[in-house]
């Protein structure tokens, strides 16, 4: 192997980036990001130029390339150590917090606004009350949004930084394997074949490559614990439903157990008067949500998400929660969307519904359709309960007008231990 590195960083999301940022910080290091998807200024959707449905672009801009997947979300820093991952049980709290701080000072020294959101104690307080009495836990955190549009120009600014300190970056380029000499990671194989060498390697795939992580980790003979899988439904409704909470809280971070399974539900990346988007992971489509700073619509969106840890001997989390949301490509060719009352009622949505509906969706490219043909009946019951009781704090989220869009699914890398 020619090519030799002090460090080779997978993946160019967050954590890549603080990786690199952290490593070039008064050092000399010779350092090498590799990137499957594109620079951050070559990222452009091409369903949202030709008015198209998705091209099925290889790979995909949405969830591919400089900044990963968050590039193309809300652009929401969540300023708390309640929610957002397992770094705690590595570092402790108080370790947490103080990364957390440090963290959202780099982004403001990058262009990130001084505005932050959930500060007015008093109606944070009276929003968790109602929400108790609705059997709903809410996380209050303080959130500093930066918004799509913005977060792309903080992105780049990293990218022009990095740049400047001498760290290497390889777009468009694949990573097949790691390689391995006397039970030490001493490099990776391109998808091309290529060897690259490096004293140590970093591997921050993100959502988009857990797939290829927990296979490696299989192939190595690691240990891995499986995370959960994230699956339910995007929902949209009009501004004016929420905007008592976002308001205040900007992202209503809300917890439930269903009565009927148990199961965890919660609400994620709530994006008031956003719209709602597709993605494509490797093929299969699937649905998110983003705001922009400037740009604003009448809807407000977010992700409802029933969370399954699974019990020996199953252990294709990921495969699981792919095959659901196939089920929906297969029906309708794309996401599907459908009125709430109709999926009540037992019936499938049709352009004509939608169109009576008092919510105008913000992906019209998705095809109406029947959800429950694709949900498994103990997601769709869990989901279900978990709107009658949002109903309770925020009247009009349970309306027969509300929009579901499915599927949206998480998932996450495999946990080394």
């Amino acid at each position: 192997m020619t090519n030799q590195y002090d460090c080779i960083i997978v993946g160019t999301g967050p954590a890549g980036i603080f990786a690199a940022w952290e490593l070039c910080q008064n050092s000399d290091l010779r350092i090498l990001m590799i990137e499957k998807g594109r620079d951050i200024a070559e990222r452009h959707c091409q369903m949202a130029a030709t008015g198209k449905g998705c091209l099925h672009c290889q790979p995909c801009a949405i969830v591919s390339g400089w900044g990963g997947a968050g590039a193309f979300s809300d652009g929401k820093l969540t300023l708390t150590t309640d929610f957002g991952g397992w770094l705690g049980e590595y570092t402790g709290v108080t370790k947490l917090g103080e990364l957390i701080d440090y963290i959202d000072q780099v982004y403001l020294q990058f262009g990130a606004p001084a505005e932050v959101h959930g500060l007015d104690k008093e109606r944070v307080n009276q929003i968790k009350r109602r929400a108790a009495a609705a059997e709903l836990l809410l996380i209050p955190a303080v959130v500093r949004h930066l918004g799509t549009d913005r977060a792309q120009g903080i992105l780049a600014r990293m990218r022009q930084a990095l740049n400047d300190k001498g760290v290497e970056v390889r777009t468009l380029t694949a990573v097949r394997s790691l390689l391995v000499d006397d039970k030490r990671v001493v490099g990776v194989e391109l998808a091309n074949g290529e060897h690259l060498a490096a004293r140590y390697v970093v591997c921050v795939p993100g959502r988009e490559g857990s797939e290829w992580f927990a296979k490696e980790a299989q192939r190595l003979g690691l240990r891995a614990r499986s995370n959960p899988v994230d699956i339910g439904v995007r929902v949209e409704v009009p501004a004016a439903v929420l905007s008592h909470l976002t308001d205040v809280v900007y992202e209503s971070k809300l917890i439930y157990y269903s009565p009927t399974f148990d199961d965890l539900v919660r609400t994620f990346c709530m994006n008031p008067q956003g719209q709602v988007v597709m993605e494509n992971n490797a093929g299969l489509l699937t649905v998110n949500g983003h705001s922009y700073a400037a740009k604003k619509t009448d809807n407000t969106n977010f992700a409802l998400l029933v969370s399954k840890s699974f019990t020996e001997p199953f252990r294709e989390p990921i495969s699981y929660g792919k095959y659901i949301a196939s089920l929906a490509n297969m029906l309708g060719g794309t996401v599907l969307v459908q009125r709430l009352g109709d999926l009540l009622d037992g019936r499938r949505s049709t352009p004509e519904r939608i169109a009576r509906g008092l919510v105008r969706p913000t992906l019209p490219e998705a095809t109406p359709g029947d959800l429950s043909l694709v949900l498994p009946y103990r997601f769709l019951k869990s989901l279900l309960e978990m709107l009658e009781a949002f109903d309770r704090i925020a009247p009009g989220v349970y309306s027969r007008h509300t929009l579901l869009y499915g599927v949206e699914a998480k998932f996450y890398s495999s946990r080394i231990v």
